[in-house]
Protein backbone atom coordinates (compact mmCIF):
# COMPACT_ATOMS: atom_id res chain seq x y z
CA UNK A 1 0.00 0.00 0.00
CA UNK A 2 2.89 2.33 0.82
CA UNK A 3 4.81 1.99 -2.31
CA UNK A 4 1.60 1.94 -3.98
CA UNK A 5 0.87 5.52 -2.82
CA UNK A 6 4.50 6.17 -3.35
CA UNK A 7 4.59 5.00 -6.49
CA UNK A 8 1.57 7.64 -7.83
CA UNK A 9 3.26 10.33 -5.87
CA UNK A 10 6.66 10.61 -7.91
CA UNK A 11 4.24 9.61 -10.98
CA UNK A 12 1.86 12.88 -10.30
CA UNK A 13 5.56 14.76 -9.68
CA UNK A 14 6.53 13.55 -12.81
CA UNK A 15 3.45 14.33 -14.71
CA UNK A 16 3.74 17.99 -13.54
CA UNK A 17 7.26 18.71 -13.96
CA UNK A 18 6.71 17.91 -17.61
CA UNK A 19 4.07 19.90 -17.99
CA UNK A 20 5.58 22.19 -16.31
CA UNK A 21 8.69 22.39 -18.77
CA UNK A 22 6.35 22.43 -21.53
CA UNK A 23 4.12 25.37 -20.35
CA UNK A 24 7.75 27.19 -19.36
CA UNK A 25 9.67 26.89 -22.55
CA UNK A 26 6.48 28.30 -24.70
CA UNK A 27 5.75 30.57 -21.86
CA UNK A 28 9.02 32.10 -21.67
CA UNK A 29 9.60 32.12 -24.99
CA UNK A 30 6.21 34.15 -26.03
CA UNK A 31 7.39 36.74 -22.71
CA UNK A 32 10.74 36.95 -23.90
CA UNK A 33 9.00 38.55 -26.96
CA UNK A 34 6.91 40.52 -26.19
CA UNK A 35 9.23 41.86 -23.55
CA UNK A 36 12.77 42.54 -26.29
CA UNK A 37 9.60 43.99 -28.77
CA UNK A 38 8.68 46.50 -25.59
CA UNK A 39 12.73 47.71 -25.19
CA UNK A 40 13.19 47.76 -28.99
CA UNK A 41 10.24 50.45 -28.72
CA UNK A 42 11.90 51.91 -25.25
CA UNK A 43 14.99 52.37 -27.12
CA UNK A 44 14.13 54.41 -29.85
CA UNK A 45 11.72 56.47 -28.37
CA UNK A 46 14.30 57.38 -25.47
CA UNK A 47 16.27 58.57 -28.43
CA UNK A 48 13.71 61.06 -29.99
CA UNK A 49 14.28 64.18 -27.68
CA UNK A 50 13.37 65.50 -24.54
CA UNK A 51 10.10 66.25 -26.14
CA UNK A 52 9.00 63.22 -27.20
CA UNK A 53 9.55 61.39 -24.06
CA UNK A 54 7.43 63.36 -22.19
CA UNK A 55 4.43 63.31 -24.16
CA UNK A 56 4.63 59.58 -25.49
CA UNK A 57 3.62 57.89 -22.16
CA UNK A 58 0.42 59.33 -22.26
CA UNK A 59 0.32 58.51 -26.01
CA UNK A 60 0.46 54.81 -25.08
CA UNK A 61 -1.37 54.97 -22.22
CA UNK A 62 -4.54 56.73 -24.62
CA UNK A 63 -3.71 53.38 -27.44
CA UNK A 64 -3.91 51.27 -24.24
CA UNK A 65 -7.27 52.51 -23.33
CA UNK A 66 -8.43 52.24 -26.66
CA UNK A 67 -7.39 48.84 -27.36
CA UNK A 68 -9.19 47.75 -24.29
CA UNK A 69 -12.37 49.50 -24.10
CA UNK A 70 -12.74 49.74 -27.90
CA UNK A 71 -11.71 46.64 -29.55
CA UNK A 72 -11.92 44.49 -25.98
CA UNK A 73 -15.36 46.38 -25.59
CA UNK A 74 -14.58 47.13 -22.41
CA UNK A 75 -13.22 44.23 -20.87
CA UNK A 76 -11.66 45.02 -17.80
CA UNK A 77 -7.91 44.08 -17.50
CA UNK A 78 -8.32 42.14 -14.14
CA UNK A 79 -11.47 39.87 -14.48
CA UNK A 80 -12.45 37.73 -11.44
CA UNK A 81 -12.79 34.71 -11.86
CA UNK A 82 -16.36 32.84 -11.25
CA UNK A 83 -15.58 31.07 -8.21
CA UNK A 84 -16.91 27.40 -7.99
CA UNK A 85 -14.10 24.86 -5.51
CA UNK A 86 -14.06 24.77 -2.07
CA UNK A 87 -11.09 26.90 -2.08
CA UNK A 88 -11.63 29.41 -4.60
CA UNK A 89 -15.59 30.00 -3.25
CA UNK A 90 -14.07 31.70 0.39
CA UNK A 91 -12.24 35.07 -0.25
CA UNK A 92 -8.99 35.41 0.87
CA UNK A 93 -8.73 36.37 4.96
CA UNK A 94 -7.66 39.84 5.25
CA UNK A 95 -4.13 38.96 6.88
CA UNK A 96 -0.54 40.79 5.95
CA UNK A 97 -0.38 38.71 2.94
CA UNK A 98 -3.40 40.18 1.25
CA UNK A 99 -2.05 42.71 -0.96
CA UNK A 100 -4.69 44.75 -1.57
CA UNK A 101 -7.58 43.75 -0.38
CA UNK A 102 -9.15 42.79 -3.82
CA UNK A 103 -6.16 41.41 -5.47
CA UNK A 104 -7.69 41.65 -8.79
CA UNK A 105 -7.79 44.88 -9.17
CA UNK A 106 -4.31 45.41 -8.47
CA UNK A 107 -2.34 44.63 -11.53
CA UNK A 108 -1.75 41.86 -14.15
CA UNK A 109 -1.66 39.41 -11.68
CA UNK A 110 -5.02 39.37 -11.12
CA UNK A 111 -6.38 36.86 -13.20
CA UNK A 112 -3.45 34.48 -11.93
CA UNK A 113 -4.18 34.75 -8.41
CA UNK A 114 -7.90 34.35 -9.11
CA UNK A 115 -7.29 31.41 -11.17
CA UNK A 116 -4.53 29.55 -8.71
CA UNK A 117 -5.72 26.25 -8.51
CA UNK A 118 -8.44 25.80 -10.86
CA UNK A 119 -6.09 27.44 -13.98
CA UNK A 120 -8.32 26.09 -16.63
CA UNK A 121 -10.51 29.22 -16.10
CA UNK A 122 -7.65 32.01 -16.90
CA UNK A 123 -9.20 33.96 -19.57
CA UNK A 124 -6.19 33.41 -22.06
CA UNK A 125 -8.24 34.28 -25.29
CA UNK A 126 -7.86 38.26 -23.53
CA UNK A 127 -4.16 37.86 -23.53
CA UNK A 128 -3.30 38.78 -27.39
CA UNK A 129 -5.47 42.27 -26.99
CA UNK A 130 -3.77 43.03 -23.34
CA UNK A 131 -0.32 42.02 -25.07
CA UNK A 132 -1.18 44.80 -27.46
CA UNK A 133 -2.31 47.30 -24.59
CA UNK A 134 1.08 46.26 -22.31
CA UNK A 135 3.43 47.19 -25.20
CA UNK A 136 1.67 50.35 -25.88
CA UNK A 137 1.80 51.41 -22.59
CA UNK A 138 4.84 50.07 -21.01
CA UNK A 139 6.94 50.41 -25.20
CA UNK A 140 6.05 54.08 -24.94
CA UNK A 141 7.41 55.04 -21.76
CA UNK A 142 4.70 54.65 -19.00
CA UNK A 143 5.84 53.86 -15.31
CA UNK A 144 4.63 50.74 -15.69
CA UNK A 145 7.13 47.33 -15.61
CA UNK A 146 6.86 44.02 -17.48
CA UNK A 147 7.28 41.52 -14.90
CA UNK A 148 3.31 41.43 -14.23
CA UNK A 149 2.65 41.57 -17.78
CA UNK A 150 5.16 38.48 -18.34
CA UNK A 151 3.72 36.30 -15.15
CA UNK A 152 0.03 36.69 -17.29
CA UNK A 153 1.29 36.22 -20.46
CA UNK A 154 3.23 32.94 -20.04
CA UNK A 155 0.38 31.59 -17.67
CA UNK A 156 -1.95 32.40 -20.39
CA UNK A 157 0.29 30.71 -23.05
CA UNK A 158 0.60 27.18 -20.83
CA UNK A 159 -3.63 27.18 -20.67
CA UNK A 160 -3.31 28.11 -24.41
CA UNK A 161 -1.04 25.42 -24.97
CA UNK A 162 -2.65 22.42 -23.25
CA UNK A 163 -6.47 23.42 -24.06
CA UNK A 164 -5.67 23.06 -27.88
CA UNK A 165 -5.99 19.14 -27.47
CA UNK A 166 -8.37 17.24 -25.38
CA UNK A 167 -6.13 15.03 -25.01
CA UNK A 168 -3.67 17.48 -22.70
CA UNK A 169 -6.02 17.89 -20.57
CA UNK A 170 -4.17 16.89 -17.92
CA UNK A 171 -1.14 19.21 -18.95
CA UNK A 172 -3.33 22.46 -18.13
CA UNK A 173 -3.00 23.09 -14.83
CA UNK A 174 1.11 22.33 -14.85
CA UNK A 175 1.65 24.18 -17.76
CA UNK A 176 0.24 27.52 -16.64
CA UNK A 177 2.16 27.28 -13.12
CA UNK A 178 5.20 26.70 -15.28
CA UNK A 179 4.52 29.55 -18.02
CA UNK A 180 4.10 32.22 -15.15
CA UNK A 181 7.18 31.20 -13.53
CA UNK A 182 9.41 30.46 -16.72
CA UNK A 183 8.40 34.19 -18.26
CA UNK A 184 9.29 35.52 -14.48
CA UNK A 185 12.69 33.94 -14.30
CA UNK A 186 13.80 33.81 -18.29
CA UNK A 187 12.95 38.15 -17.41
CA UNK A 188 15.04 38.15 -14.31
CA UNK A 189 17.62 35.92 -15.40
CA UNK A 190 17.32 34.00 -11.79
CA UNK A 191 15.02 30.60 -11.25
CA UNK A 192 13.52 30.92 -7.96
CA UNK A 193 12.42 34.01 -8.56
CA UNK A 194 9.73 33.22 -10.77
CA UNK A 195 9.17 29.94 -9.04
CA UNK A 196 8.62 31.55 -5.84
CA UNK A 197 6.93 34.75 -7.58
CA UNK A 198 4.14 31.90 -8.64
CA UNK A 199 4.01 30.32 -5.02
CA UNK A 200 2.93 33.66 -3.16
CA UNK A 201 0.52 33.95 -5.43
CA UNK A 202 -0.95 31.45 -5.35
CA UNK A 203 -0.89 31.45 -1.16
CA UNK A 204 -2.91 34.52 -1.62
CA UNK A 205 -5.89 32.33 -2.49
CA UNK A 206 -4.68 29.72 0.39
CA UNK A 207 -3.86 27.19 -2.49
CA UNK A 208 -1.95 24.69 -1.05
CA UNK A 209 1.73 23.66 -2.27
CA UNK A 210 1.39 19.91 -2.71
CA UNK A 211 4.54 18.81 -4.59
CA UNK A 212 2.64 18.50 -7.91
CA UNK A 213 2.36 22.21 -7.49
CA UNK A 214 5.97 22.29 -6.59
CA UNK A 215 7.50 20.62 -9.41
CA UNK A 216 5.55 22.82 -11.90
CA UNK A 217 6.72 26.16 -10.47
CA UNK A 218 10.80 24.55 -9.97
CA UNK A 219 11.12 23.00 -13.13
CA UNK A 220 9.21 26.31 -14.54
CA UNK A 221 11.34 28.54 -13.07
CA UNK A 222 14.36 26.57 -14.54
CA UNK A 223 13.40 26.40 -17.82
CA UNK A 224 12.60 30.12 -17.96
CA UNK A 225 16.49 30.66 -16.16
CA UNK A 226 17.63 28.59 -19.44
CA UNK A 227 15.86 30.20 -22.48
CA UNK A 228 17.94 33.54 -20.54
CA UNK A 229 21.02 31.69 -20.21
CA UNK A 230 20.95 30.37 -23.92
CA UNK A 231 20.18 33.57 -24.94
CA UNK A 232 21.87 35.56 -23.06
CA UNK A 233 18.97 37.87 -22.00
CA UNK A 234 19.86 41.34 -20.30
CA UNK A 235 16.06 42.21 -19.47
CA UNK A 236 15.77 43.81 -16.78
CA UNK A 237 18.86 46.17 -14.88
CA UNK A 238 19.71 44.46 -11.40
CA UNK A 239 22.13 46.51 -9.03
CA UNK A 240 25.25 43.82 -8.09
CA UNK A 241 26.06 45.17 -4.55
CA UNK A 242 29.70 45.51 -4.76
CA UNK A 243 30.99 46.49 -1.68
CA UNK A 244 29.78 45.04 2.02
CA UNK A 245 29.14 47.14 4.63
CA UNK A 246 32.26 47.91 6.97
CA UNK A 247 30.94 46.76 9.94
CA UNK A 248 28.28 45.43 11.69
CA UNK A 249 26.69 48.87 12.60
CA UNK A 250 26.70 49.92 9.28
CA UNK A 251 24.46 46.72 8.29
CA UNK A 252 22.00 47.10 10.82
CA UNK A 253 21.97 50.88 9.81
CA UNK A 254 21.21 50.13 6.45
CA UNK A 255 18.86 47.08 6.85
CA UNK A 256 16.70 49.44 9.80
CA UNK A 257 16.62 52.98 7.63
CA UNK A 258 16.86 51.76 4.16
CA UNK A 259 14.41 48.73 4.86
CA UNK A 260 11.69 51.17 6.72
CA UNK A 261 11.74 53.67 4.39
CA UNK A 262 11.38 51.74 0.84
CA UNK A 263 8.75 49.77 2.86
CA UNK A 264 6.73 52.43 4.00
CA UNK A 265 6.95 54.41 0.64
CA UNK A 266 6.49 51.48 -2.03
CA UNK A 267 3.22 50.25 0.37
CA UNK A 268 1.77 53.61 0.43
CA UNK A 269 2.32 52.96 -3.75
CA UNK A 270 0.31 49.98 -3.35
CA UNK A 271 -2.25 51.69 -1.70
CA UNK A 272 -2.32 54.66 -3.94
CA UNK A 273 -2.59 51.95 -7.27
CA UNK A 274 -5.55 49.79 -5.41
CA UNK A 275 -7.51 53.06 -4.83
CA UNK A 276 -6.70 53.72 -8.09
CA UNK A 277 -7.62 50.73 -9.55
CA UNK A 278 -11.43 50.67 -7.93
CA UNK A 279 -12.26 54.02 -9.16
CA UNK A 280 -15.47 53.76 -11.04
CA UNK A 281 -15.24 56.41 -13.63
CA UNK A 282 -15.59 56.27 -16.89
CA UNK A 283 -12.44 55.72 -18.77
CA UNK A 284 -12.48 58.75 -20.89
CA UNK A 285 -12.40 60.67 -17.23
CA UNK A 286 -9.83 58.19 -15.41
CA UNK A 287 -7.79 59.36 -18.81
CA UNK A 288 -8.22 62.75 -18.78
CA UNK A 289 -7.31 62.87 -14.65
CA UNK A 290 -4.78 60.10 -15.14
CA UNK A 291 -2.93 62.03 -18.23
CA UNK A 292 -2.80 65.37 -16.89
CA UNK A 293 -1.66 64.20 -13.92
CA UNK A 294 1.43 62.07 -15.67
CA UNK A 295 2.62 65.53 -17.64
CA UNK A 296 2.72 67.36 -14.87
CA UNK A 297 4.90 64.28 -12.53
CA UNK A 298 7.16 64.38 -15.82
CA UNK A 299 7.74 68.20 -15.97
CA UNK A 300 8.66 68.16 -12.07
CA UNK A 301 10.71 65.13 -12.64
CA UNK A 302 12.55 66.06 -15.40
CA UNK A 303 13.26 69.69 -13.55
CA UNK A 304 14.27 68.17 -10.21
CA UNK A 305 16.50 65.14 -12.28
CA UNK A 306 16.39 64.37 -15.92
CA UNK A 307 13.68 63.51 -18.67
CA UNK A 308 15.02 59.98 -19.00
CA UNK A 309 14.69 59.98 -15.24
CA UNK A 310 10.87 60.32 -15.70
CA UNK A 311 10.31 57.75 -18.63
CA UNK A 312 10.27 53.99 -18.73
CA UNK A 313 9.73 52.04 -15.37
CA UNK A 314 12.75 53.29 -13.57
CA UNK A 315 15.97 52.29 -14.87
CA UNK A 316 16.98 55.34 -16.64
CA UNK A 317 15.97 57.08 -12.79
CA UNK A 318 18.84 54.47 -11.27
CA UNK A 319 20.87 54.82 -13.97
CA UNK A 320 20.90 58.70 -13.18
CA UNK A 321 20.66 58.20 -9.43
CA UNK A 322 24.60 56.21 -10.48
CA UNK A 323 25.94 58.32 -12.78
CA UNK A 324 25.13 62.19 -11.09
CA UNK A 325 25.62 61.16 -7.11
CA UNK A 326 22.53 63.73 -6.11
CA UNK A 327 21.70 65.09 -2.63
CA UNK A 328 19.59 63.09 -0.65
CA UNK A 329 16.81 65.48 -1.06
CA UNK A 330 16.40 64.88 -4.48
CA UNK A 331 16.81 60.84 -4.57
CA UNK A 332 13.76 61.14 -1.97
CA UNK A 333 12.30 63.39 -3.97
CA UNK A 334 12.44 61.30 -7.49
CA UNK A 335 11.23 57.69 -5.72
CA UNK A 336 8.28 59.82 -4.03
CA UNK A 337 7.63 61.66 -7.50
CA UNK A 338 8.20 57.88 -9.35
CA UNK A 339 5.33 56.33 -7.26
CA UNK A 340 2.49 59.27 -8.08
CA UNK A 341 3.79 58.84 -11.92
CA UNK A 342 3.12 54.92 -11.44
CA UNK A 343 0.32 55.69 -9.41
CA UNK A 344 -1.43 58.63 -12.11
CA UNK A 345 -0.12 55.79 -15.10
CA UNK A 346 -2.48 53.54 -13.11
CA UNK A 347 -5.36 56.33 -12.65
CA UNK A 348 -5.14 56.64 -16.95
CA UNK A 349 -5.98 53.32 -17.41
CA UNK A 350 -2.43 52.00 -18.23
CA UNK A 351 -1.73 48.34 -18.82
CA UNK A 352 1.67 47.12 -17.21
CA UNK A 353 2.92 45.84 -13.68
CA UNK A 354 4.20 47.27 -10.75
CA UNK A 355 7.42 45.45 -9.60
CA UNK A 356 9.95 46.89 -11.99
CA UNK A 357 8.54 50.01 -10.96
CA UNK A 358 8.65 49.09 -7.12
CA UNK A 359 12.38 47.98 -7.72
CA UNK A 360 13.17 51.67 -8.91
CA UNK A 361 11.14 53.41 -6.19
CA UNK A 362 12.97 51.37 -3.14
CA UNK A 363 16.21 51.95 -5.33
CA UNK A 364 15.91 55.58 -5.21
CA UNK A 365 14.87 55.49 -1.91
CA UNK A 366 17.74 53.07 -0.57
CA UNK A 367 20.17 55.48 -1.93
CA UNK A 368 18.90 58.53 0.34
CA UNK A 369 20.50 56.69 3.10
CA UNK A 370 23.83 56.04 1.55
CA UNK A 371 26.31 59.52 1.96
CA UNK A 372 24.22 59.79 5.59
CA UNK A 373 25.77 56.39 7.24
CA UNK A 374 28.41 56.05 4.49
CA UNK A 375 26.65 52.83 3.29
CA UNK A 376 27.90 51.75 -0.56
CA UNK A 377 25.51 53.28 -2.95
CA UNK A 378 25.23 49.98 -4.85
CA UNK A 379 24.33 48.03 -1.56
CA UNK A 380 21.85 50.59 -0.65
CA UNK A 381 20.23 50.63 -3.97
CA UNK A 382 19.97 46.91 -4.13
CA UNK A 383 18.71 46.96 -0.19
CA UNK A 384 16.35 49.11 -1.29
CA UNK A 385 15.20 47.68 -4.64
CA UNK A 386 14.54 44.12 -2.44
CA UNK A 387 12.65 46.22 0.43
CA UNK A 388 10.31 47.69 -2.59
CA UNK A 389 9.49 44.40 -3.45
CA UNK A 390 8.79 42.74 -0.15
CA UNK A 391 7.11 45.87 1.17
CA UNK A 392 5.14 47.32 -1.52
CA UNK A 393 4.43 44.02 -3.29
CA UNK A 394 3.82 41.89 -0.96
CA UNK A 395 6.38 38.80 -1.61
CA UNK A 396 9.19 38.96 0.45
CA UNK A 397 10.00 35.09 -0.59
CA UNK A 398 11.03 36.60 -3.80
CA UNK A 399 12.64 39.64 -2.62
CA UNK A 400 14.59 36.93 -1.17
CA UNK A 401 15.46 34.80 -3.82
CA UNK A 402 16.32 37.85 -5.90
CA UNK A 403 18.47 38.73 -3.34
CA UNK A 404 20.33 35.71 -3.16
CA UNK A 405 20.29 34.86 -7.53
CA UNK A 406 21.77 38.46 -7.53
CA UNK A 407 25.22 37.61 -5.17
CA UNK A 408 27.65 39.92 -3.65
CA UNK A 409 30.13 39.94 -1.40
CA UNK A 410 28.65 37.77 1.85
CA UNK A 411 28.00 40.69 4.05
CA UNK A 412 25.35 42.91 1.35
CA UNK A 413 23.92 39.63 0.98
CA UNK A 414 22.90 39.46 4.73
CA UNK A 415 22.10 42.73 5.16
CA UNK A 416 20.04 42.96 1.90
CA UNK A 417 17.86 39.58 3.40
CA UNK A 418 17.45 41.75 6.76
CA UNK A 419 16.27 44.77 4.83
CA UNK A 420 13.57 42.72 3.82
CA UNK A 421 12.18 41.20 6.75
CA UNK A 422 12.03 45.02 8.07
CA UNK A 423 10.40 46.44 4.46
CA UNK A 424 8.47 43.36 5.23
CA UNK A 425 7.38 44.65 8.57
CA UNK A 426 7.15 48.61 7.92
CA UNK A 427 5.13 47.50 4.72
CA UNK A 428 2.78 46.15 6.76
CA UNK A 429 2.40 48.70 9.27
CA UNK A 430 1.98 51.26 6.70
CA UNK A 431 -0.68 49.38 4.84
CA UNK A 432 -3.11 48.89 8.23
CA UNK A 433 -2.63 52.26 9.32
CA UNK A 434 -3.11 53.74 5.53
CA UNK A 435 -6.55 51.21 5.72
CA UNK A 436 -7.60 52.58 9.29
CA UNK A 437 -7.31 55.81 8.48
CA UNK A 438 -9.12 55.70 5.26
CA UNK A 439 -11.98 53.43 6.94
CA UNK A 440 -12.23 56.23 9.70
CA UNK A 441 -12.73 59.36 7.32
CA UNK A 442 -14.83 57.20 5.14
CA UNK A 443 -17.27 56.85 8.47
CA UNK A 444 -17.11 60.37 9.29
CA UNK A 445 -17.70 61.24 5.96
CA UNK A 446 -20.94 59.11 6.10
CA UNK A 447 -22.18 60.27 9.53
CA UNK A 448 -21.49 64.17 8.83
CA UNK A 449 -25.02 64.90 7.17
CA UNK A 450 -24.21 66.39 4.07
CA UNK A 451 -24.62 70.08 2.68
CA UNK A 452 -28.53 69.84 1.53
CA UNK A 453 -29.52 68.34 4.38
Amino acid sequence: MANSNLLRLFTGIGRWAIGGSLGGLVGSLTAVMLTQAIKQVLDFVSGLGTLWMLLLPLFGITLAVLVLNVIGKGVPVQTLAPLQDENLDRPPKLTWYTFPHDVARADLTGDVVNTAGAEERFPWKRAPLRALAILSTVGLGAAMGTESPAAHIGVATGVWLSSRNPALGWLVRPAAIGGGAAAVSALMGIPLVGSFFMFELGRRRKIPLTPERAAAMLTGGLMGWGVNVVFNLSLIRLVVPRVPPADLWEAVTAALFIGALAGVITSLSGEAIYWARGLQTRPAVRLLLGGLAMVVLALVIAQIASPGAAFGPGGAAIVWAETVDPSPYHLLAVSLLRAAFTTAAVVAGGCGGVFVPFLAIGDLGGRVFAAAFGVPSDLAGAAGAAAGIAGGYRLPLTAMAMVLGVGGPTGATLTCLATVGVATLSGLIAARTADKLSDSLREAMGKNPSSED
